[in-house]
């Protein structure tokens, strides 16, 4: 019998279209490993199973939940799902996610910088802005394309098992999943770390892409009761719980930023950080650090269980989960800064006021514009290289799912 396969898809911003290139190269692998299987009547029940949904468990942070959702929606359509995904990310404009237009810019980006310096004189909280950007694009969007309404049948049907979307609480400071299942799953508590059982909608997306200080925080019923909840990733210490819990037995977590960093010795003198830098150093460490050290806590407590008997596994409560890691290879903020002409100059200017710069040395700015720049040469440049990272590691991929590897 199969492994129950989970997906986990984290955060971050615009390189969520990297997580795009990597599940589109392992669609078309499964469909390659189900044609080779042949058409004789031993292996139809092998290509049958082969044709459902190869993610029964779906868990996603910020960005990530935004893709998770869509694959979830559309659980009885894998294909097709993954090619509204690719249609979406690969013909992507800023527009479609924040205002860029000189109005919209003035009320949000600008208010948000006159705050910074003259906030002791709003003292008018309806003055007050909650964003540097305003979002209502990405709402109209999510409203017309995630079809939340279908989740309920795909999970009666036998489509989907469940799937989460994660958010973290500004009133209380917790780290919540959110989760619709057709199982009768329990919610979990751990050290601020809750779980709650909830009809999901596009507000929980919002919610958990909510970038802190970009998007404004949106306020949801959890477990504490109403809260304004925030990016996903914030305060995530254990990105593969949500998976877990909800009884994934092997799990393929696609990271949006490179898990180790080689390490850069400059011979220059240091120069103050901007706020550019200073936000794009925050956002990485959000999005990036706590995926890192999960995988690792994973692979270590399955590496110790290997070392126990089965009869003494029984006395914990932990099991071994196979775990397949794929992340990009290549620096992300360096692939922005070539794609940085594309952003609307309205959304330029406001980077240049923060601090970014298009010179040449590295740092000035990038991983901020990593996080925002919705435009297709950048996306697109970010699934080309998920397709070709996914393809470097086609081996493991045929491993993990168990199978046949092309000859």
């Amino acid at each position: 019998m199969a492994k129950i396969t989970g997906l986990i898809l984290s955060g971050g911003g615009a390189r969520a279209a990297y997580q795009v290139g990597v599940l589109a190269a392992i669609a078309k692998m499964r469909r390659n490993a189900r044609l080779a299987l042949g058409d004789s009547p031993d292996v139809s029940a092998q290509r049958a199973a082969m044709a459902a949904n190869p993610f029964p468990i779906i868990s996603g942070t910020s960005a990530g939940a935004i893709n998770a959702a869509v694959l979830a929606c559309g659980a009885d359509d894998f294909d097709g799902a993954m090619a509204e995904l690719v249609n979406v990310w690969g013909n992507f404009h800023v527009e479609q996610v924040y205002d860029t237009g000189v109005l919209g810019m003035v009320r949000s980006g600008a208010r948000w910088m006159s705050l910074l310096s003259l906030g002791w004189l709003l003292r008018q909280k309806h003055l007050r802005p909650k964003s540097l950007l305003n979002n209502d694009p990405l709402r109209n969007l999510l409203t017309e394309r995630v079809r939340f309404g279908r989740l309920p049948g795909l999970m009666q049907d036998g489509h989907l098992q469940a799937l989460a979307i994660t958010a973290s609480s500004y009133s209380t400071g917790e780290h919540v999943t959110f989760f619709q299942s057709g199982a009768g799953v329990s919610p979990w508590v751990r050290n601020q770390r809750l779980a709650q059982h909830s009809p999901l909608t596009v507000p929980h997306l919002l919610a958990s892409a909510a970038i802190p200080f970009v998007f404004p925080a949106v306020r949801l019923d959890g477990p504490q009761g109403p809260a304004f909840f925030g990016d996903g990733s914030m305060r995530q210490t254990a990105p593969t719980s949500a998976a877990i819990h909800l009884g994934a037995q092997r799990i393929l977590v696609i990271g949006a930023g490179r898990m180790q960093e080689p390490r850069q010795i400059s011979h220059t003198e240091p120069q103050y950080p901007n706020l550019a830098q200073i936000a794009g150093h925050a956002l990485s460490s959000i999005f990036l650090d706590s995926l890192s050290v999960d995988v690792e806590r994973l692979r270590r407590i399955n590496q110790t269980l290997q070392l126990i008997s089965p009869e003494k596994r029984t006395d914990t409560h932990l099991r071994p989960v196979d775990l397949l890691l794929i992340a990009p290879s290549q620096r992300l903020d360096v692939m922005a800064a070539e794609h940085a002409q594309a952003l609307p100059p309205t959304v330029q200017s406001l980077l240049r006021t923060l601090g970014r710069t298009d010179a040449p040395a590295q740092g000035q700015g990038d991983a901020l514009l990593s996080y925002l720049l919705f435009e297709a040469p950048y996306t697109q440049a970010l699934m080309d290289l998920g397709q070709a990272d996914a393809q470097a590691q086609s081996a493991e991929i045929h491993r993990f799912f168990e199978w046949k590897a092309p000859t």
